[in-house]
C-alpha cells in the first residue's frame, strides 16, 4: 500500500523552528542525568503516551514529523519493543503491528499493556536482524526507536529490513546523535568533550533487568549502511527541544546545546 504522504511535500516545513535565543533549563530540583546511554532505558522505561510514536526524549513526536504517514490497514514491523508505547499507538491507528525484540521480559510487559489497551500486536522474541519469520516484500513500514543503537552489525539488519519491505516503503529510525555521544551529560562539566566524534568503541550499560552495549555511529556511517542495503535516504532530522518545554527525566543541559537524537527515514529501492 503506497505511503499517503504527498511525495512532493516538505515535511520539515511545519516543524518548530530550531533557533532559540536562550538555552532550555531543567525542571526545578532535577538531579544529575543518568550516566548510561539513553538507549539503555529509552523507550523501555520512559513514561510515554500510547497514542503516538515517540522518537526520543524531549523532542516532538510523529504528530509533528509525520514520517510514517497514515498507517491504517498497513503492516508495520517494529524493531525493538521498548515499553510497547509505539506498537500500541500504531495498532490503535489501525496498523497490523509486528514487534521483534531480544528480551522475553520486555515482550511479556508489552503483552500485558496491549491487553490493557485492547489492541493486538504480533510479538516475536529474537535478534533484531533475524527476520526470517517475515516473508519478503510484505511489510509496508519499519520503525525502530533507539533499538538499532544496540546492534553491532547494522548492515545485516538493514539487509533484512530491505528484504521484508515492499518497494518504496520506508524505514524510520532514531538513534543517539553522534555529536551527543561525544559528551558526558553526567560529568561536572557536561559540555566538555569526553570522546572524539570518530570514536566508535562500544559503550557498556546495565539496568536491573539487562545489560548491553551502545554502538555510536557517525551520520555518514548510517547513511552508507542504508545505501549499501539499497535504501534511498530522503529525510535526516536533528531535533532541538523547545526552550519552554516541560522536560523529561532524561533531560540534561547538554541537550540545549547538542541534539540528543538523530532521526532518519529511508525508502527501499530495487527488489
Amino acid at each position: 500500500m503506497p505511503d499517503e504522504t504527498p511525495p512532493d511535500s516538505d515535511i520539515t516545513a511545519s516543524h518548530p523552528t530550531a533557533r532559540h535565543l536562550r538555552a532550555a533549563e531543567p525542571p526545578d530540583g532535577a538531579g544529575r542525568p543518568d550516566p548510561r546511554p539513553i538507549s539503555a532505558t529509552f523507550p523501555a522505561e520512559a513514561t510515554l503516551p500510547h497514542d503516538v510514536v515517540s522518537y526520543g526524549p524531549d523532542i516532538p513526536n510523529e504528530r509533528t514529523y509525520k514520517l510514517l504517514g497514515n498507517v491504517e490497514g498497513k503492516r508495520v514491523l517494529e524493531l525493538g519493543c521498548g515499553g510497547g508505547q509505539g506498537a500500541i499507538a500504531l495498532a490503535k491507528q489501525g496498523a497490523k503491528v509486528i514487534t521483534v525484540d531480544p528480551s522475553a521480559e520486555r515482550l511479556d510487559r508489552v503483552r500485558l499493556v496491549a491487553d490493557r489497551e485492547e489492541v493486538k500486536i504480533e510479538l516475536h522474541e529474537g535478534d533484531l536482524a533475524d527476520l526470517a519469520f517475515v516473508r519478503a516484500d510484505t511489510v509496508d513500514a519499519v520503525v525502530s526507536v533507539y533499538a538499532l543503537a544496540t546492534v553491532d552489525d547494522p548492515d545485516r539488519a538493514f539487509r533484512q529490513v530491505h528484504r521484508v519491505l515492499s518497494p518504496e516503503m520506508p524505514i524510520v529510525l532514531s538513534v543517539p546523535h553522534p555529536a551527543f555521544c561525544m559528551l558526558d551529560p553526567s560529568a561536572p562539566d557536561p559540555l566538555k568533550l569526553a570522546r572524539t566524534y570518530w570514536d566508535l568503541s562500544p559503550r557498556p550499560w546495565a539496568t536491573e533487568q539487562t545489560a548491553g552495549y551502545d554502538h555510536p555511529r557517525t551520520i555518514s556511517d548510517i547513511f552508507t549502511s542504508l545505501q549499501r542495503a539499497n535504501f534511498r535516504v530522503d529525510t535526516i532530522l536533528e531535533p532541538e527541544p523547545a526552550a519552554d518545554a516541560v522536560h523529561s527525566p532524561y533531560w540534561s543541559t547538554t541537550m540545549a546545546w547538542v541534539p540528543a537524537t538523530l532521526l532518519v527515514r529511508a525508502r527501499k529501492e530495487g527488489i
